[in-house]
């Protein structure tokens, strides 16, 4: 099947375009009497980068005292995890 199938091949065989779309990633021109008419392409996934700020905003703050705990939890992990022995990673 061509990235450009007729309208009737694909309403004949609408499941598999959208399996192929949803799962594979495809994208399809669909074409009507020789013609480009539509577009059959996968959701985009994700939010945009332009909502980030409003995201980041929308977390819960630490108090002071919650963030003072936190900033002490990670200096004792990176402590621990300092005293470790370093290890190949590629070794089986």
């Amino acid at each position: 099947m061509s990235s450009k199938p007729s309208v009737t091949e694909v309403a004949r065989n609408f499941a598999d375009y959208i399996n192929r779309v949803a799962y594979g990633g495809e994208r399809f021109v669909l074409m009507r009497g020789g013609k480009a008419v539509a577009e059959l392409v996968p959701v985009p996934a994700g939010r945009p980068l332009r909502e980030l700020p409003d995201l980041l905003a929308s977390l819960p703050h630490l108090s002071e005292e919650e963030a003072e705990s936190f900033e002490k939890d990670l200096a004792a992990a990176r402590t621990e995890l300092n005293r470790l022995p370093v290890r190949d990673p590629w070794e089986s």
